[in-house]
């Protein structure tokens, strides 16, 4: 007889989920729509979500009444339960730097950064490797940046070059547009 009994674990996946726990899993997606209508409208178009979200998303922006907000979010809640929120996840955790790609890939900036300013032979090769870089705007940068360091100044080229050289970085990931296809 022993050989029909089911172990807990057996009988926890037959039993429908508790009330506890759907507020629960309800709770969670209403917590990446909180997330989701804090993102400013550049990052949200990136999100692959549904038009009915996506709309959502922006009406919760328009409202000012607590309770509007409050009904909006809830509504949020209820169309995020149609979308798989994986793919809304690791794109918020990337962009927080939570991700290890998005560590790795700011690790390699700052690198370059760093090998940049410390001597001149390293722009040359990252211009190499990255041809849409901009090499005066770089220049600039690079030498502001020795004087900054030089004279105990606040940092500001460093940053920008860190930002250039994302961008470049990111422009040479992004899939180039198919012939046909509009470009931004």
């Amino acid at each position: 007889m022993r050989e029909f009994e089911q172990s807990p674990e057996e009988d926890q996946e037959d039993q429908p989920l508790s009330k506890t726990k759907k507020k629960e899993a309800m709770q969670a997606l209403q917590d990446i729509g909180k997330e989701l209508v804090k993102l400013p409208a550049n990052k949200l178009e990136k999100l692959p979500l549904p038009d009915d979200l996506r709309r959502a998303v922006q009406d919760y922006r328009r409202f000012t009444k607590n309770e509007a907000i409050r009904r909006q979010m809830q509504f949020i809640g209820r169309l995020m339960r149609a979308v798989d929120p994986e793919p809304i996840l690791c794109q918020l955790a990337a962009w927080r730097g939570e991700s290890n790609e998005e560590k790795a890939l700011l690790h390699r900036i700052e690198r370059w950064r760093d090998r940049l300013i410390e001597n001149d032979e390293s722009l040359t090769q990252f211009l190499s490797d990255h041809a849409g870089a901009d090499a005066t705007q770089l220049r600039q940068l690079i030498r502001n940046a020795r004087f900054e360091a030089a004279h105990a100044k606040p940092p500001k080229s460093s940053r920008a070059i860190f930002k250039l050289v994302r961008e470049a970085m990111e422009a040479e990931s992004r899939p180039a547009p198919e012939e046909g296809e509009a470009t931004d």
